[in-house]
């Protein structure tokens, strides 16, 4: 099933029960504090939180997402993206528990015709309603595993609504990994749909919960590249129809086919990076500019280490259809001006990697002299296997900053 058809397939079925299919909402939300459309439910946060009366009881979406919390994940599992599009189903003060979890079992094996066998699911700790009302569905016990809260309690932000959550996992089988179910992190199992119960309002820290939401209201995010990725059978989300071409365009680029964890990375990163600058990001050095520009800089590195020495993403990024045209110029130039600084940078950070932990001055000295960005410092050191004194970069940089203050006054 090609990847336009699991989007209708989802949005005929919850609009056949009475839910209105709204549009997305913006990927750069109208919050000061989040960078990017995470999740379905950004939009709808005021529903929740009680603060406006939602114009119906129940929507479904088609939710364009960007997260970077696994930016470092991308090319080594097969699973992660940092640009993905999220379905989803919510009610609001409507349906609860029950109503969602089968609604979700049915949609799977009935309108996408996953097996059954196949599924697992997680519930919070503690929260044997789910177990039992999972168990009344048919699913057995062995496959409903409890886990902790940073596995099955979601909240959008600190402070902000929150609940606990079930997650449904699919089984990709033994070929793939170890038996265990979702407890094991296995890249047998795949998380596609989380069930998110949104009932309470979360503090300031992660566990002050400040009491009861007005209503209770379900939120669902079905990943839609991930259920791709089943029902194509192919290995990873890179292989899937919407994201091949970039994959092949990257393997073009290269002229080479033995780095598949390298070629995922840069088709994840620049398919990232286009659906933002069609936003109107820009690459910059604060905010959802170093974003763009962190992206296409991990891309540009994973390239060079591959032996491309020649600019290559615009053709890359040509290849990304679903968003309008007219990335490759800002795409183009971001990599010009970071191929020009790894070639200034790299001499004086290979040589003091091979002398041992990197001391804060190295760091300050390439960040401010070479504009080599902090973070990759960090990265390539983790690679291999060398120590940075980050907190002495901080502390330079706090005095630089001073300086700077002082010198305008």
């Amino acid at each position: 099933m090609r990847s336009e058809q699991i989007r209708s397939t989802f949005l005929d079925y919850f609009r056949g029960l009475d839910h209105v299919e709204l549009s997305p909402g913006p990927l750069v939300p109208d919050e000061r504090d989040l960078l990017f459309t995470n999740a379905g439910m950004v939009q709808f946060k005021p529903y929740f939180l009680g603060l406006r009366r939602p114009p119906q009881p129940r929507a479904t979406t088609a939710q364009p997402c960007v997260r970077t919390v696994d930016i470092d994940r991308i090319g080594l599992t097969d699973r992660h993206a940092t640009t993905f599009e999220m379905l989803g189903n919510f009610a609001f003060g409507d349906y609860f528990k029950q109503e969602a979890m089968a609604y979700a079992l049915d949609l799977l094996t009935s309108g996408f015709g996953l097996e059954r066998d196949r599924l697992w699911c997680t519930v919070l700790r503690g929260d044997e309603e789910s177990v039992d009302l999972w168990r009344g569905l048919g699913v057995p016990a062995e496959r409903i595993q409890p886990l902790g809260p940073d596995d099955n309690f979601w909240s959008m932000g600190v402070p902000g609504p929150s609940g606990p959550t079930s997650e449904i996992f699919y089984d990709r089988g033994p070929s793939v990994g170890r038996d265990g179910g979702p407890a094991v992190d296995s890249e047998r199992f795949v998380e596609l749909w989380n069930l998110v119960f949104m009932q309470y309002q979360r503090g300031e820290s992660d566990d002050e919960i400040l009491g009861d939401l007005p209503g209770r209201h379900i939120d669902t995010g079905l990943g839609r590249d991930r259920l791709a990725m089943v029902l194509q059978g192919v290995g990873n989300i890179q292989e899937t129809d919407l994201v091949r071409p970039t994959l092949l365009a990257v393997r073009e680029a290269t002229g080479r086919d033995d780095e598949p964890g390298a070629h995922r990375l840069v088709t994840d990163h620049v398919r990232t990076a286009v659906r933002l600058i069609a936003t109107g990001v820009r690459p910059g050095n604060e905010g959802r500019g170093y974003v763009v520009r962190r992206l296409l800089r991990r891309a540009v590195r994973r390239l060079v280490l591959l032996g491309v020495d020649d600019p290559v993403l615009g053709q890359v990024a040509d290849s990304v259809t679903e968003v309008p045209s007219g990335s490759r110029e800002v795409v183009e130039r971001e990599e010009r001006s970071f191929r020009r600084t790894l070639r200034a940078g790299s001499r004086l950070l290979d040589t003091e990697l091979a002398r041992g932990p990197l001391r804060g001055e190295t760091v300050f000295k390439l960040h401010d002299t070479y504009g080599f960005p902090v973070d990759l410092t960090v990265e390539i050191a983790r690679e291999s296997g060398v120590s940075v004194d980050t907190d002495g970069f901080d502390a330079l940089m706090r005095e630089h900053r001073e300086r700077s203050r002082a010198s305008g006054r």
